[in-house]
């Protein structure tokens, strides 16, 4: 018999807020709300800023349950945003809904898939 033992919630965001998806402290404080919405554990949380041609922001949470992903790309106000979580009390929709509402992409795409033990 198969158990679902994680929801998996991965994303794109296109034309977001330029002025959000390059700051770093931001970005953070707005993963660090992520996890809370989604009623995850956050546990360490690592950010860096690259600089260069293209530019970008990533930012790497940890939680009890998994973990929630955010990586932008300036030039192209592109971000991609992965949250995976175990257990059933939480809901990786929230934090993925919360990132949205936060970044303001023109538009985007969401995946969802069920982690089963089968």
């Amino acid at each position: 018999m198969s158990k679902i033992v994680g929801k998996h919630v991965y994303g794109n965001l296109y034309n977001c807020d330029a002025n959000v998806i390059s700051d770093e402290e931001k970005l953070r404080k707005i993963v660090e709300v992520a996890a809370e919405k989604a009623n995850a554990t956050l546990w360490d949380i690592k950010s860096w800023k690259l600089r260069g041609e293209k530019g970008g922001v990533s930012v790497l949470a940890l939680v009890i349950e998994s973990h929630i992903a955010l990586h932008t790309w300036i030039k192209y106000r592109y971000a991609t945003v992965d949250i995976y979580t175990c257990g059933e009390g939480t809901d990786p929709w929230k934090a993925f809904e919360y990132i949205v509402s936060q970044l303001k992409p023109e538009k985007y795409t969401v995946k969802y898939v069920d982690r089963s033990s089968s």
